[in-house]
């Protein structure tokens, strides 16, 4: 029987990100994917001059009609939430919708490099921390644990260090949390996990590709939702995404005409959809 999720996050017209890339990713991993759009935007946020159309009103219509329609979510998955009264939305949606088999997993979308993204502050990112706490997956990236935990941001950073940011991580109350974009070694990256029924941690390390692109991180959460619930594991899920998110930047930087704004995802779908 076919898995259905659903994603929860903004739809940029232009730009290969959100919406726009969960919605073919885990499509194309045999998933059905429901979208649930909390805004609109002409392109994503690197562009000028972009238009924007909240749509925080449509959020408990759209969930009452669901609701009288009896639909199920396999997976209930979260991404770029704008406002604070959102965060408060998905904590209802949340409740409403999960199941004895329901997974819910958030990417707490708000920061990186050390800096929150310009529309958030620190109220936002104690909300993220609350909506955290009803997850059973969460993976936010090094930037996001360090606001959510109150933990000093460090650029440089031992094996120690990350593990004292997932046991703080841990405390707000998922089952499992993940942080992306860790490196342990010279010219590595990847990410590390604590599955806290298990009481167990999980390293990956691959070679890292010196290029940043917008959406990357939306392209390695949506890879890991398709292929939880296309029957991997959480770790071999969180590898599976981390390769293949490498894999599609390198396919890009190798693109003569040098896109800025996302990666080429369309090309190397075909590869994903045969990895293991």
């Amino acid at each position: 029987m076919m898995k259905r999720v659903l994603t929860i996050q903004d739809i940029s017209c232009l730009g290969k990100c959100s919406v726009t890339i969960a919605l073919p990713v885990i499509s194309a991993l045999g998933v059905e994917c429901v979208i649930l759009p909390t805004a609109v935007l002409s392109t994503h946020t690197m562009f000028r001059n972009f238009t924007c159309k909240d749509l925080s009103d449509q959020i408990e219509p759209v969930c009452r009609h669901w609701q009288s329609e009896n639909v199920h979510f396999d997976a209930i998955y979260t991404g770029y939430l704008g406002t604070a009264e959102q965060i408060d939305q998905m904590k209802t949606l949340f409740a409403t919708f999960r199941a004895e088999d329901t997974t819910i997993i958030v990417d707490p979308v708000m920061a990186d490099n050390g800096r929150l993204y310009p529309a958030f502050d620190m109220a936002y990112a104690k909300k993220n921390a609350e909506l955290c706490a009803h997850a059973d997956i969460i993976v936010p990236n090094i930037t996001e644990a360090c606001f959510m935990t109150g933990t000093e941001y460090r650029e440089t950073y031992d094996e120690a260090y990350i593990k004292e940011l997932l046991s703080a991580l841990n405390d707000l109350g998922a089952r499992i949390s993940v942080l992306t974009g860790v490196s342990l070694s010279e010219g590595k990256t990847g990410v590390m996990g604590y599955d806290r029924d298990k009481d167990a941690y999980y390293v990956y390390q691959n070679d890292r590709v010196d290029a940043t692109y917008h959406g990357t991180g939306d392209l390695f959460s949506s890879t890991c939702v398709g292929e939880m619930m296309r029957g991997k594991s959480w770790q071999d899920a969180m590898r599976i995404a981390a390769d293949y998110t490498a894999h599609t930047i390198r396919v890009t930087l190798d693109n003569p005409e040098k896109p800025w704004y996302g990666v080429d995802f369309e090309k190397t779908l075909p590869e994903l959809m045969q990895a293991e």
